[in-house]
């Protein structure tokens, strides 16, 4: 295969420089979307779900409350996951007015970085083999499976 050199080597790599920023990005939007209810837990309700029904894509059960201020409720709804059982009590955070909720500690944080992990494998590749930074690939990909990793582990056990 020739050497390609010039203007369009630089564009190439641009290109994929751009592309795995954006994907990085859009990553941290999407994990910010959850993770900002675990992180920032001041002045949210906080309680255990039990779960009582689970179906393709989400469980449903009722929440018991555990901060000041927070009401229980007869019906709470949270994505599934790989762990859920009738009868399973999960710490959780509710949403602000709404019946959803996300987990809590260590495992709600996994559960929400997953699409940052994901990302950070996927970019890695883009790092390593267009741009040739490669020890900062391996790093990218290195962290992104811990991730990924972390959170099978804590949704698990």
């Amino acid at each position: 295969m020739p050497k390609v050199n010039g203007p369009l080597r630089i564009s190439v790599r641009g290109a994929a420089a751009v592309l795995a920023a954006l994907l990085l990005a859009s990553a941290v939007w999407a994990s910010w979307g959850t993770a900002q209810y675990v992180v920032l837990t001041k002045g949210r309700e906080r309680g255990t779900m039990t779960v009582q029904r689970c179906g393709e894509e989400r469980c449903t059960g009722s929440y018991a409350p555990l901060s000041p201020g927070s009401q229980p409720r007869s019906r709470v709804v949270i994505d599934r996951s790989i762990s859920e059982e009738q009868g399973e009590k999960i710490p959780v955070t509710v949403k602000p007015s709404s019946d959803e909720v996300v987990r809590s500690g260590f495992t709600g944080l996994f559960h929400a970085l997953v699409p940052l992990g994901g990302a950070l494998v996927l970019a890695a590749v883009l790092v390593a083999g267009t741009l040739r930074k490669t020890q900062v690939g391996w790093a990218m990909a290195g962290a992104g499976a811990t991730l990924l990793t972390a959170s099978y582990v804590t949704l698990v056990w």
